[in-house]
């Protein structure tokens, strides 16, 4: 027990939110000097923090395992329990969460604290009022002083996590409860911040932070929130009442229950608890909830003690002397910590007893144990890497190589992985920074110090970065913010390039009338952001829908690409689609699903509008089709005229004469000069109108004949084009041979042929016209064999050709089969126009 065992000791003893810690700050800032034993690096450096704002960095020192910051002239100490500068003569001296004393664990180091911690004016011990007894048998000259809590804590009954207040906090008890706890509060409420003792105190804060700054509602916790952690939490929800100790999985004390569900409130400001279940393990029961609200939480009945200063003179010695049982019967022998296993293992080392003969090579070795298991590896690797370290310590200047400890900083000098990745760097990289902070261990402790921060400060970062990408969605977290106020408030921007955001965060765009979310959205998030866009667009679309019934000619355009369905655009977006009408040139118009959020009227307009527009189009682009149309309805004209009008305008205004002989020959000159008014041309070989092979009419009666059949769009001819290879062909190009000639084209070449013959007497044709084009030779005779000629004897090697009568028809494709409907009167008619 430390010389100054008289000064006075008070302990403070109370639930949480009673304020005891900031009194113990407040003492300790009174005397000339001071030091305070927190159960966590994280509560240690936040209060660091907090007397470095009171007293100047130069007079306060930070001392945990990991981080070590002692300035020469330092009178104020903020430290873990476990590294607490025991030696060190200070006025104030004062020990948090004494009640860990009972933890299977880490109760020894407290328990030890806790009898021989003193300062030399004054000793405040911290805890719980189940620690009273403990206090009364151990510290028989203790002043108890117990503080009420400030505030009431109230049991609000179990909430599933979708209807979790805000600023709730929720209490997990393990990393991967913790993680599937942060998703699910990210998909339903945006975001949560995460708080674990595993995370390095620039991560925790950097979490806290988005908790208190309020730019997330939540903060997914595991048990470590209950030490004192100063957050502005109203609700504390359980995901579960089990945990894991170390050796078993067991439920929590009612003294753990109050612990955590005490940092609900805050000061004087009330706060609730509760679990996610009604029944079950998990649910608290109402002897619990009792408890929990009247502060009674059962005292404790003994504590965890192992000797504080060990026996140093042999290996055996040592481990003799921490395996003594105490004489107190309040106390009772800790459970072998990981510290201990690791020494009895390399105990039976024959090479760890050779190099420990003497009490300093023992010393070391304990301290070499000392290092903590991080990484959670478990005995065996951690004896490995233990005994590691400890052979360096004890050979040569007793130094850890400075090549091995770069090495091993440099592997974890790496900012790429997921969550897990980053976490699992940052505890390796805190055993290093334990090692680095052992002055004699290394031969430039401080230089390995400052490496080792830098690496962990990294690391920390871009885990901060990484859970935040992984458990907050702003744009989730405005809306659920923003939606609750009605859609009329939902601040909607869109920008020119139809960004649509909200409060600035951008949850997707709007292209013409649909919304599409944004592609890094998650799809459990994307029903919440199209509800959120119905309702915040609204007036945009009812705009645009009211700019396209008014649209003019120039912002509409046919949509008529080969092997898609043919439609209208707008401004460059599809706005319908065409489906079989009444006749060829009369489409019916089916508006795109995305119009669907405009009303019913505008709809109807909209319809209207394309419709109008299609009409005039067409009549403009492919007025043939317009005029046969009308031609076939015609009651002037005579029945024959009409039925060849009807035909011509089903297949699109072009069809191989042969199925047009009979009715053609029975027109009288009138009637003939009508069709030609109409644009078509009565050919040797087929019925055309040559203005329909512009490209501007192709693709008009392409589309058209598609959305007659409601099939895809043909490929069309290349532009220009007068030949193509004959398995390339296209509407409007017969066969012949090896290749396919487009038929006006074919005409001309077979009028020029006719001009050349003399009655019926052999000739030689002029094909000067069908070579320009691009004819090949053996595709003449095919060609004259159709035009109804017959070979005849040659002259000089020349080909003779005579006339044999009328051509005989070759197959030419024109368009596809006419659907079958009611009333089409002349299906039958146009069905001859097709391959045969």
């Amino acid at each position: 027990m430390s010389q100054f065992a008289r000064s006075p000791v008070t302990a403070v003893l109370g639930p949480t939110n009673t304020g005891k810690t900031y009194l113990a700050i407040e003492r300790m800032c009174g005397h000339a000097s001071g030091m305070i034993g927190f159960p966590l690096r994280l509560l240690a450096r936040e209060n660091y923090d907090r007397v470095v704002a009171m007293k100047g960095v130069e007079n306060v020192a930070l001392v945990t395992g990991e981080e070590r910051i002692v300035p020469p002239k330092a009178r104020w100490f903020l430290c873990t329990a476990e590294s607490m500068p025991l030696e060190r003569e200070t006025a104030f001296v004062a020990l948090d969460e004494a009640q860990l004393g009972a933890d299977p664990e880490r109760g020894h180091v407290f328990t030890d604290r806790l009898l021989r911690a003193r300062g030399r004016e004054e000793t405040m011990i911290l805890g719980s009022d189940a620690l009273k007894p403990m206090v009364r048998a151990l510290v028989k000259d203790a002043e108890i002083i117990t503080r009420p809590r400030f505030s009431t804590l109230s049991y609000a009954g179990a909430r599933k996590l979708s209807r979790l207040p805000r600023r709730s906090a929720i209490v997990a008890f393990s990393a991967e409860e913790v993680y599937a706890v942060a998703e699910a509060i990210r998909r339903m409420r945006g975001g949560a911040a995460v708080v674990m003792g595993a995370l390095s105190p620039r991560t925790r804060n950097a979490q806290v932070q988005m908790f208190q700054s309020g730019e997330v509602d939540y903060l997914i916790a595991t048990d470590a929130i209950g030490m004192g952690l100063n957050l502005d939490v109203a609700h504390v929800a359980f995901a579960s009442l089990r945990k894991f100790d170390g050796r078993r999985q067991r439920r929590l004390t009612v003294a753990e229950m109050a612990q955590i569900a005490g940092r609900a409130g805050r000061h004087h400001k009330d706060g609730s608890f509760g679990a996610l279940v009604e029944e079950g393990p998990n649910a608290f029961t109402p002897e619990e909830v009792l408890a929990i609200e009247g502060h009674h939480i059962p005292p404790l009945e003994r504590l965890y003690w192992r000797r504080g200063e060990p026996d140093f003179a042999s290996l055996d010695a040592l481990i003799a002397s921490l395996e003594e049982k105490p004489q107190h019967p309040v106390l009772t022998v800790a459970p072998q910590a990981i510290d201990l296993i690791v020494l009895k293992r390399l105990a039976e080392e024959d090479w760890v007893r050779a190099r420990t003969r003497s009490p300093m090579m023992v010393r070391r070795l304990w301290a070499a144990c000392g290092v903590p298991d991080f990484r959670k590896l478990g005995p065996d690797p951690h004896s490995r890497f233990v005994g590691r370290i400890f052979s360096h310590l004890s050979e040569g200047a007793g130094h850890i190589p400075h090549q091995w400890f770069a090495d091993e900083l440099q592997r974890l000098d790496q900012m790429n992985g997921d969550v897990e990745t980053i976490a699992g760097r940052i505890a390796a990289a805190r055993s290093w920074a334990y090692i680095a902070h052992r002055a004699d261990w290394l031969l430039d402790p401080e230089h390995w110090a400052a490496r080792t921060r830098a690496v962990e400060e990294k690391l920390s970062d871009v885990l901060h970065d990484r859970l935040r990408q992984r458990f907050v969605d702003q744009r989730t977290t405005v809306l659920l913010r923003r939606i609750g106020a009605g859609a009329a408030d939902l601040p909607v921007d869109v920008a020119p390039d139809g960004m649509v955001s909200v409060d600035g965060h951008d949850i997707g765009r709007l292209t013409g009338f649909r919304f599409d979310v944004s592609p890094d959205t998650r799809v459990a998030d994307k029903r919440l952001l199209i509800a959120a866009a119905e309702k915040g667009l609204a007036k945009e679309l009812a705009k645009r829908g009211s700019e396209l019934v008014v649209a003019v000619d120039a912002e509409l355009a046919l949509l008529a690409d080969p092997g898609g369905v043919p439609g209208v655009t707008w401004n460059g977006l599809t706005v319908a689609t065409l489906g079989p009408g009444p006749t060829l040139d009369r489409p019916v118009i089916a508006l795109d699903r995305s119009l669907a959020v405009l009303s019913r009227d505008t709809q109807g307009q909209v319809r209207d509008r394309l419709t109008t527009w299609v009409a005039t189009s067409s009549a403009r682009q492919v007025p043939t089709l317009t005029t046969l149309a009308a031609l076939s309805r015609d009651p002037a004209a005579n029945g024959t005229l009409r039925a060849i009008a009807a035909a011509l305008a089903e297949v699109g205004g072009i069809a191989p004469r042969d199925g047009f002989d009979t009715m053609a020959h029975a027109l009288d000159p009138d009637d003939r000069r009508r069709l030609r008014r109409a644009g078509i041309t009565i050919g040797t070989l087929d019925l055309f109108d040559p203005r329909l092979f512009r490209p501007a009419a192709a693709r008009w009666r392409a589309a058209l004949l598609a959305a007659r059949d409601g099939q895809p769009i043909e490929p069309l001819a290349p532009v220009g084009a007068s030949i193509l290879p004959a398995g390339q062909g296209a509407w409007g190009f017969r066969r012949l041979g090896a290749q396919a000639v487009r038929v006006d084209l074919l005409e001309r070449i077979a009028r020029a042929i006719h001009d050349s013959r003399k009655g019926a007497a052999p000739f030689t044709p002029d094909v000067a016209l069908a070579t320009s084009i691009g004819l090949k030779p053996d595709t003449i005779a095919p060609l004259m064999t159709l035009l109804g000629f017959r070979p005849a004897a040659p002259v000089d090697a020349v080909p003779q050709w005579r006339w044999g009568g009328p051509p005989r028809r070759a197959p030419v494709r024109v368009a596809p089969p006419p659907v079958a409907r009611p009333g089409n009167a002349f299906g039958a008619l146009a069905g001859l126009a097709f391959d045969r």
